[in-house]
């Protein structure tokens, strides 16, 4: 079987398909790839399901060595591709030979890369998924150097894209945001206002959660909640009233009120946004 050593592993680089879905009522998160679109891209590059495992890269990007022949891809942040000290495509299927050094830099825009490899990364799946969950502490843990990855067998031959557009990282972010459950908490002039008031995506965030700095939301209402189930996308309010938008890696319940909830769809560009990114909320009505 092929496989890859962890040579440099990064800051944080974990293992990720598209998580663990539909066991949420067992209290365990739902994990997987921050950026999905990036995943999937990468893995169509290199003839893999979507639903296979990578890995996702941090900032700081990954080296590994391949442990036979190889097809890999790496999207999400651009970053520098380097084989055996040679500059590499970025964003296209490369050809590995045994032994090559793969060297994914670090990121030049956003957060987190993606490095797809045909067969996907065969690590033990847990509860049907083989995504790093960093809350719950289930899957495999952070990448370590000298660390082997066993990598699964090659995919039946099938077309292939040579390349798969993707957004850039944002510039600003834009999240669209529906209303409730808990809006009733908070002052009718403060929700009004998280259209028009301007936030920046705060240093702390991480897997977990998308952290704002910016105007906090008054609450009408003192007090808290008891826990309830948490989605994701679910915009918490603390006590100092910045938004908290809930990542893959979100707990399943919580109790400071949900102000509202971002669509799925936006949540790909607030896994590329780096710390000091504008943000701003849309509002959705109905």
């Amino acid at each position: 079987m092929s496989a890859l050593a962890v040579v440099r592993p990064g800051p944080l680089t974990t293992v990720q398909d598209l998580g663990r879905r539909g066991v949420a009522h067992l209290g365990v998160p739902r994990a997987g790839a921050l950026d999905e679109p990036a995943l999937r891209a990468a893995n169509r590059l290199t003839g893999n399901d979507p639903d296979t495992a990578g890995l996702e890269t941090t900032v700081g990007g990954v080296a590994l060595r391949a442990l036979g022949p190889l097809l890999l891809a790496v999207t999400g942040a651009p970053a520098p591709v380097r084989v055996d000290g040679r500059p590499a495509a970025w964003g296209a299927a490369l050809a590995v030979p045994d032994g090559a050094l793969v060297e994914v830099g670090a990121a030049t825009h956003g957060v987190r890369s993606y490095l797809a490899v045909a067969g996907g990364i065969a690590v033990p799946p847990v509860l049907g998924s083989r995504s790093a969950d960093l809350l719950s502490g289930l899957g495999p843990p952070p990448l370590a150097a000298g660390t082997v990855l066993p990598v699964g067998p090659p995919p039946a031959p099938r077309p292939r894209p040579e390349l798969v557009p993707l957004p850039a990282p944002p510039t600003e972010l834009v999240l669209r945001l529906h209303l409730g459950p808990r809006a009733d908490w908070f002052e009718p002039g403060a929700v009004a206002r998280l259209a028009g008031d301007r936030y920046r995506v705060a240093a702390a965030s991480n897997r977990i959660a998308l952290r704002t700095e910016g105007p906090p939301v008054d609450r009408a209402r003192s007090g808290e909640l008891p826990s309830e189930g948490m989605v994701l996308g679910a915009v918490q309010v603390p006590p100092d009233g910045r938004p908290v938008v809930f990542l893959a890696d979100h707990p399943t319940t919580g109790g400071y009120p949900v102000v509202g909830v971002v669509p799925p769809a936006d949540l790909a560009a607030a896994a590329q946004a780096r710390p000091g990114t504008p943000l701003r909320f849309v509002l959705l009505r109905g």
